[in-house]
């Protein structure tokens, strides 16, 4: 019989030891490295959530409706999206003898004809901008009409948009119409920054909406609700100048995101021109 072999207790104990601090050694050089790198991760994410709102708006804005941007404190905005424009015709074809709808400032008007190719073709219900020359006046309905039909193009024409009767601005000579869509009864678009700060753990509290609603006289307030373009928001500054420059033909839209997640934070800012040329 051979007596049996092993470790002694002495020994499995000095193992354990040395393992424990070989681990210890190993977390305390790696762990920074790992922490880094989902730190760089969060960083990462949050720059391309706060990027790609940032630019949506800015996709937004730009083609909106002349002088329609308006603010009630800096924490959102609204406006008027629009989906297309062009030239009307302004006077009578004397040339061609295919019959012609000018549109007469003069008095109200259902029909005129449009003659600039249409990129994208207005529908039955979508809004007839003309001459938005204070930014009022489209949300109160001065110089807005519903369209009922569109009518094909000719000889004379790209295309016929009838509308509900309606005497747009007098005294405006630039021809130029743009298009609103109706969009289920909400064309209105307002961009809100909700409840904006920081929690206990660095967390971002606020929210950014895009909030779709009727035509309104008067903005008073933030609206509520509306499709969630951005969390973990922990400030959020929208700044318009309707004269940038001094000059009436532009406006200047300044917007500045910061998100923030476990402590790490991204913020980000952007300028915008707006054309306000009715």
């Amino acid at each position: 019989m051979k007596p049996a072999r092993g470790f002694t207790l002495v020994e499995l104990i000095v193992v354990m030891v040395i393992t424990g601090i070989i681990g210890v050694s190993m977390l305390i050089f790696f762990r920074p490295t790992v922490d880094a790198y989902f730190d760089a991760r969060r960083r990462a994410a949050l720059t391309d959530v706060a990027d790609t709102a940032l630019q949506r708006i800015s996709r937004d804005v730009r083609p909106a409706v002349p002088n329609s941007i308006r603010t009630v404190g800096n924490q959102c905005f609204e406006f008027l999206p629009t989906s297309a424009g062009g030239r009307y015709r302004m006077g009578a074809d004397i040339v061609s003898a295919v019959a012609d709808q000018p549109l007469d400032i003069t008095q109200p008007v259902t029909v005129f004809d449009v003659l600039s190719p249409l990129n994208t073709l207005p529908a039955v219900g979508d809004w007839v901008v003309i001459g938005n020359q204070n930014t009022g006046d489209v949300y109160a309905g001065s110089n807005r009409s519903q369209i009922t039909a569109v009518g094909a193009g000719n000889a004379v024409r790209e295309a016929a948009l009838t509308v509900n009767a309606q005497q747009f601005p007098p005294g405006y000579d630039g021809g130029r119409f743009v298009v609103v869509p109706n969009n289920a009864g909400n064309p209105a678009v307002v961009y809100v920054c909700s409840n904006a700060g920081v929690d206990a753990a660095g967390n971002g509290t606020g929210t950014l909406l895009r909030v779709r609603r009727p035509f309104n006289a008067a903005l008073a307030a933030c609206p509520a609700g509306g499709d969630v373009l951005a969390t973990r928001v922990s400030a959020c500054t929208f700044v318009y100048a309707p004269n940038a420059g001094a000059t009436q033909e532009s406006g200047y839209l300044w917007m500045q995101l910061e998100l923030r997640e476990a402590g790490e934070s991204v913020a980000m800012a952007y300028g915008v021109h707006v054309s306000n040329v009715p």
